[in-house]
């Protein structure tokens, strides 16, 4: 088979490569090994979640009077997993697609291999992302988010999202599970702003949100833009003709080549893991707060002398807080100063007094017991919500510069602000252990629809390997350095249009439906979570 000169501008149009994608046939010769790998983690993962649920309750001392907190749990919990499993096959696909296409490895062994490294980069996620999704929430269902109405919003949440990739990925489209999500929240926080007769602007963080969506914005333009230029830069670096020639049959490209594309395969996956994941461990920390206060409202694994510094701390910060706090209460409840400040940032000369006196309440609540494991199950609920307040109300005073104080003081507060949010913003091993599976596991099922569409669907012609290696290296980098700073980016946009870059840049030409249809599912992913989570959350409160 001939191939043109791979430094013009056109190529052989492409064919679908059914070879790629095939599979044995489903005689009774087919090996059942996989299926039966796949049933044996998935109970394997039930079984250890349900052990890891019952040991923290024990260790906690929580009695248990009524089975109801806990079937509530056991299906949040499902469907949280769900979500993270439906996003394993909906969004890592993209993933796999370019070694697919290129024959660098077997569709099967690609899907379990991404799998693999999807399930360690959820392991080693920093948790940044996690907790950056749950400040999206409104304030008050956080505080409450044991109630019926957190539950509703727990649940509505996780339907919408997972309805809306169920849809799109039976379409065939990569619609990005981080913007469905995204838009979950949001549908969520405006219904309740509305149902409780608010304006529905004032039912989520917006400053937070608008942060999100210029990463979900900017990272898909950045992805066609970096990998337009990578291969461009590479045909005048690199002259080895054989990195810009479609594959011929199911031969796999030359060693180093399919070494590369099986490296940035593997990164991809691995950031894909470390970044999407978080977001279900998020959410499975709310339902667990929610249900079981006393085992993870607060880190109970710090060590017990801590306790006294974390004390210390507070009483040094509530001083410190004190010289700038001349404005009196005059009979104002802190929470509600604080919580109203959160809901929407603006200077209050009441901001600092309340500040100080919760300050003050924290350090006197935490120093009067050992450890943090022995505040008592009545009042843990409490002081969790007296944290998340307090590490709020100082991230959002410091981000809006409403913080009038020397550098000692900033000082002195951000050091009680790291103190607090390691008494509250910790994830346990299982839970990354539950996600990290859930999202392995989904990774092998329902991959082909996505792969198909971005290796045949977007270009004109067959992906090469320096394109399928040009896509890649730019998502891993992209999505890396998104979960460095904590950010929600989508893997699917960044890479599918990597892919869209570098047909462009090779002058290839891109399908213009298929164009459309990405475009118009990038367009209708957040209006449609929107309105999909907040009927939802609006109905389940009726039930609930």
């Amino acid at each position: 088979m001939s191939h043109p000169d791979p430094f013009m501008t056109t190529q052989t149009s492409a064919r679908p490569p059914a070879d790629a994608l095939a599979t044995p046939s489903s005689g009774p010769r087919a090996s059942r090994t996989p299926t039966v790998l796949f049933c044996a983690l998935l109970i394997g993962a039930l079984l250890y979640t349900a052990w890891s649920l019952m040991r923290d309750i024990n260790a906690s001392g929580t009695p248990i009077t009524t089975w109801t907190p806990f079937l509530l749990l056991g299906l949040a919990l499902l469907i949280a997993l769900g979500f993270e499993f439906v996003n394993g096959f909906h969004d890592t696909a993209n993933a796999v697609a370019t070694v697919i296409y290129t024959h660098s490895l077997p569709a099967r062994f690609a899907v379990v291999w991404s799998g693999l490294w999807n399930f360690l980069g959820v392991l080693f996620s920093s948790g940044a992302v996690a907790f950056g999704i749950i400040a999206l929430l409104p304030v008050e269902l956080i505080l409450q988010v044991g109630s019926s109405a957190g539950f509703a919003m727990v649940f509505a949440l996780l339907l919408a999202a997972i309805l809306w990739n169920l849809g799109t990925w039976w379409l065939g489209l990569p619609a990005s599970s981080s913007h469905t999500l995204i838009g979950s929240i949001i549908g969520v926080g405006v219904a309740n702003a509305l149902m409780h007769g608010r304006d529905g602007t004032s039912g989520v963080d917006w400053a937070q949100a608008s942060k999100v969506g210029y990463a979900l914005l900017f990272s898909p333009l950045l992805g066609f833009a970096c990998a337009a230029l990578l291969l461009l830069g590479l045909r005048k670096l690199v002259k080895n003709r054989a990195l810009y020639q479609a594959p011929e049959g199911n031969k796999p490209p030359p060693l180093w080549i399919r070494g590369l594309l099986i490296v940035t395969c593997t990164g991809v996956s691995f950031a894909h893991g470390s970044n999407d994941g978080q977001k279900g461990m998020g959410l499975i920390m709310l339902i667990l707060v929610g249900t079981l206060p006393m085992a993870y409202a607060l880190n109970r694994t710090m060590p017990a002398d801590h306790t006294q510094q974390f004390a210390v701390i507070a009483e040094d910060t509530r001083t410190a807080l004190s010289a700038y706090a001349t404005q009196p209460l005059l009979g104002a409840e802190p929470r509600e100063v604080l919580t109203d400040f959160i809901r929407a940032p603006e200077a209050d000369p009441l901001l600092l007094p309340a500040l100080t006196e919760l300050v003050g309440n924290i350090g006197q609540q935490v120093g009067s017991y050992s450890s943090l494991a022995a505040i008592p199950a009545e009042a843990v609920g409490n002081v969790r919500n007296d944290m998340y307040l307090t590490s709020e109300a100082i991230r959002l005073l410091d981000k809006h510069q409403l913080l009038d104080v020397d550098a000692d003081t900033r000082r002195t507060l951000q050091l009680f602000k790291q103190e607090i949010d390691n008494a509250t913003r910790f994830i346990p091993v299982w839970v990354k252990v539950a996600v990290a599976l859930a999202l392995g596991l989904g990774t092998m099922v329902g991959w082909k629809r996505i792969v198909v569409t971005v290796g045949e669907k977007i270009g004109k012609t067959h992906l090469t390997y320096a394109q399928g290696a040009s896509a890649e290296l730019v998502a891993m980098c992209t999505i890396g350095a998104a979960d460095h700073f904590g950010l929600p980016v989508s893997t699917t946009h960044v890479l599918s249009s990597g892919v869209a870059g570098t047909m462009v840049a090779n002058g290839s030409g891109l399908q213009g439906r298929t164009i459309r249809n990405l475009a118009l599912a990038w367009v209708l992913t957040l209006p449609m979570s929107i309105l999909l989570a907040g009927g939802l959350y609006w109905f389940l409160t009726l039930f609930i």
